[in-house]
């Protein structure tokens, strides 16, 4: 494997030092506590944290960083950052709480608004994708590194893959899907958590994400980091593609995540802006 970037190496580390740091706390009956959104955090949202900012900080003092568990940032402040890192050290928390695996520690780098490349690692088993738009895209497991890529549509005869959100719908979802079906003959859903979508796209084992329900930033851009580099989009409802300006809101707005190439992507979007 050939590395483009210099730091992603490095940052593919941090990741797994992350994961490192939150096994412990799961499955250990961990204390939960809700930010003011709600939300819930855990000590091992925080421990991971700590790694990601120290390490991040130690590897490019002059590129800021903005994780979820640190995100209360003026948008003044964030408007004049043209290069940062967008963490999130724990993303999947409920799952974790719950004693899933389907839990992630998500680093990506931005540039201009734009993810450079992104980092998806899964503390219980090792696996880590990474990636990045002109870099490819790889799956790092115990097995060794291999590259990975979207598939354009399912193969003859076989429906096609739709990932969606155990935890997340919205009836404007449900429209597009019945849409969808109807369009390109039967969906098939694969339900999974965390960033872990984008990364079934990535590795052509399904061939749509699409999110009409919130999202926030530090969710998503890391493993669009990775479906970029296979050869997917990720794109606003109106086709344009999806960034991260330096918003009041860190919300995400509504996105479309599908092969670049999708003979179908006319029609999602068709759907989408109906």
């Amino acid at each position: 494997m050939s590395v483009a970037h210099p730091l992603l190496a490095p940052v593919i580390e941090l990741a797994h030092r992350a994961g490192e740091a939150i096994l412990p706390f799961w499955r250990a009956d961990v204390a939960v506590t809700a930010k003011d959104d709600e939300s819930p955090v855990t000590a091992a949202d925080i421990a991971a944290h700590h790694i990601l900012l120290d390490g991040l900080t130690a590897l490019d003092p002059s590129i800021p960083v903005l994780s979820e568990e640190d995100a209360n940032i003026a948008q003044s402040v964030r408007a004049g950052w043209t290069r940062w890192w967008l963490v999130d050290p724990l993303d999947g928390t409920k799952e974790f709480i719950a004693g899933s695996e389907e839990f992630t520690v998500n680093i990506a780098l931005i540039e201009q608004g734009r993810v450079v490349f992104g980092v998806v690692s899964i503390p219980t088993n090792g696996c880590c994708y990474f990636g990045g738009e002109g870099l490819g895209a790889w799956r790092a497991d115990e097995d060794g590194t291999v590259p990975i890529s979207v598939r354009n549509t399912p193969p003859a005869g076989e429906p096609l893959i739709v990932v969606a959100s155990r935890r997340h719908s919205s009836p404007e979802q449900e429209r597009l899907l019945t849409g969808l079906e109807a369009a390109v003959g039967s969906l098939e859903m694969a339900n999974i958590g965390s960033s872990l979508k984008f990364c079934l796209l990535a590795e052509g084992a399904a061939d749509c994400y699409p999110r009409l329900a919130p999202t926030s930033q530090w969710d998503t851009a890391a493993a669009q980091g990775v479906l970029e580099g296979a050869g997917g989009v990720v794109l606003q409802l109106d086709g344009q593609p999806f960034t991260y300006p330096a918003r009041e809101s860190l919300l995400n707005g509504h996105f479309l995540a599908l092969p670049a190439k999708a003979p179908w992507r006319e029609q999602l979007l068709a759907l989408a802006q109906g």
